[in-house]
């Protein structure tokens, strides 16, 4: 949670800085409180290991005018929404040219 609030100093809104924080069983409400837009485990379960690359995957690929929402991560990992969620974040992908 501290490193989440350090973090957050440095971007302090999820348009310049996307936080996906936490691990299995991570005390969720508390990294979310903390300013991480995604965080693992709200159900305290053991997530799979490629579910933080799932989300950070998501919200790397899609265009930054669309909103990931934890519903759309939820579907796509094996746990659903008691292994990740949280409150969203924008698509970070830009077509230069």
């Amino acid at each position: 949670m501290n490193t989440v609030s350090e973090a957050r100093k440095w971007g302090a809104s999820s348009d310049k800085l996307v936080i996906f924080a936490g691990a299995c069983q991570s005390f969720y409400e508390g990294i979310i409180s903390a300013g991480a837009d995604f965080a693992s485990s709200p159900g305290r379960i053991l997530i799979d290991f490629v579910d933080p690359l799932i989300v950070a995957e998501k919200i790397a690929t899609t265009e930054e005018y669309k909103f990931v929402s934890s519903i759309e991560i939820a579907r796509e990992i094996k746990e659903g929404a008691k292994g990740v969620s949280g409150i969203g974040a924008r698509g970070k992908s830009r077509i230069i040219g």
